[in-house]
């Protein structure tokens, strides 16, 4: 792919130009190119930089990117790392020249950035039974040769949806059954019968190409190493069985998709597909893992599977927001100026990690956010933590997915406070 998409992507962002659009960038600044603006190299602290302000670690970043490169290279796994997570184009080139195949993603809107922004593979981790959406695939599909698309099927009337849309395309959608993770799980047929059903239906659709199997182990009901291992079994039985049967006969694919993977559970993932014995075909074992290229300091830093395989390395966050305190109402509380609109919050509060006042930065000892409203942190603070108005706190946040989607440009920034890139995002 891709040089040339890549420094594309880097030019068309770099060309856009700085305003009220982005929370955080110096008022100065208002004008300038994206592109003029990293080149001046400023400091995220002196630079005249405003509160709230969503920064990403150029060294964390990069570290982040290399782990998960060497770790699919050293399994076996073809890497398509989940886009909506940061849905940012130079991301998804960083992702791709650290060795991915390609890009997951969830929805039709998200496959248009992508397509904008010149990604040749995409993986929809979904299924699609929208006619415009469908029509526009196709039309993709059509005008570029060198595109791969491949999404999910999960029902026979998902299927007829998708024939009917289809109809006129000059080359098939490339679709692989998507096995339920158990009842009251998220989507999937929930039985081996059920799947059987939805290929037999495929294979009646001159518009669709069956080329494997998939699912999400994480919607796994009370999901341990046991029962996601015991899922993963029953999605690659499904590839054999599938194979045994002759369903990718008639499509005639290149290579089987079996495809899995959260940020939770990968190394299960990695566990079971290895155990894939040699079909007719080969195997395509794509892992979809997509928190990682941030990491983060709540949910993910407890969950990924670098804390039960040490020995295979350690994700970074790289993430921090930073606020300022805007009040000091008593002893114990102090209120800064980030809150709902900044701040992801669906699975855990932000973690005040250090304080930056006129004597430099210091740990943030007992100082906890225990609250959030929509434009303030509530802070409680437990002892002599010096904490005055003014000072900034740097907050780790829980949840990539919703902490990208807050912010439209993110100061890249390197060790030191100098801003190098911004990370342009489109949710």
């Amino acid at each position: 792919m891709a040089a040339d998409s890549a420094a594309s992507t880097a030019a068309r962002l770099a060309d856009e130009r700085v305003d009220h659009r982005f929370k955080g960038l110096p008022p100065d600044a208002e004008g300038l190119t994206v592109g003029e603006l990293a080149a001046q190299r400023r400091n995220l602290f002196s630079g005249g930089f405003t509160t709230p302000l969503l920064s990403l670690s150029a060294e964390r970043l990069e570290h982040n990117l290399r782990l998960m490169e060497t770790y699919a290279e050293r399994h076996g796994l073809v890497f398509a790392p989940h886009g909506k997570t940061s849905m940012a184009p130079q991301l998804f080139h960083r992702q791709i020249e650290h060795g991915a195949w390609g890009i997951t993603l969830a929805v039709p809107h998200q496959v248009r950035v992508a397509r904008a922004f010149g990604v040749q593979r995409i993986f929809l981790a979904n299924e699609v039974v929208d006619p415009a959406a469908l029509g526009w695939i196709s039309a993709q599909l059509d005008a570029d040769p060198g595109f791969r698309f491949v999404c999910y099927v999960d029902s026979v009337r998902g299927v007829e949806l998708m024939d009917a849309a289809l109809r006129g395309g000059s080359r098939p959608v490339d679709v692989v059954v998507e096995l339920g993770a158990g009842d009251g799980a998220r989507t999937g047929a929930r039985t081996e019968a059920e799947c059987a059903a939805v290929a037999d239906a495929v294979a009646g659709a001159d518009t669709l190409r069956l080329v494997g199997v998939a699912g999400y182990e994480g919607e796994v009901p009370d999901a341990d190493p046991e029962r996601v291992r015991a899922w993963l079994r029953r999605l690659t039985a499904l590839a054999v069985d599938f194979d045994k049967a002759g369903r990718f006969d008639a499509a005639a694919p290149d290579e089987i998709v079996v495809s899995a993977g959260g940020s939770a559970w990968f190394d299960a993932v990695a566990d079971v597909f290895a155990e894939l014995p040699e079909l007719s075909l080969p195997v395509l074992k794509l892992l979809r893992s997509g928190a990682y290229v941030s990491h983060d300091d709540g949910h993910y830093r407890e969950v990924t599977p670098f804390v039960r395989i040490p020995e295979e390395g350690a994700l970074h966050p790289a993430f921090r927001l930073w606020a300022q305190v805007v009040s000091r109402p008593s002893a114990e509380q102090a209120f800064a100026n980030a809150g709902k609109r900044d701040a992801a919050y669906d699975l855990d509060l932000p973690e005040v990690q250090v304080v930056r006042g006129e004597d430099g930065e210091r740990p943030a000892d007992g100082v906890t956010v225990t609250g959030l409203s929509d434009q303030h942190a509530w802070i409680r603070t437990a002892g002599d933590t010096g904490l005055r108005v003014g000072d900034w706190v740097g907050m780790g946040l829980s949840h990539p997915c919703t902490s990208f989607d807050k912010w439209q440009l993110i100061p890249l920034v390197e060790r030191d406070g100098t801003v190098v890139d911004y990370i342009r995002t489109y949710f």
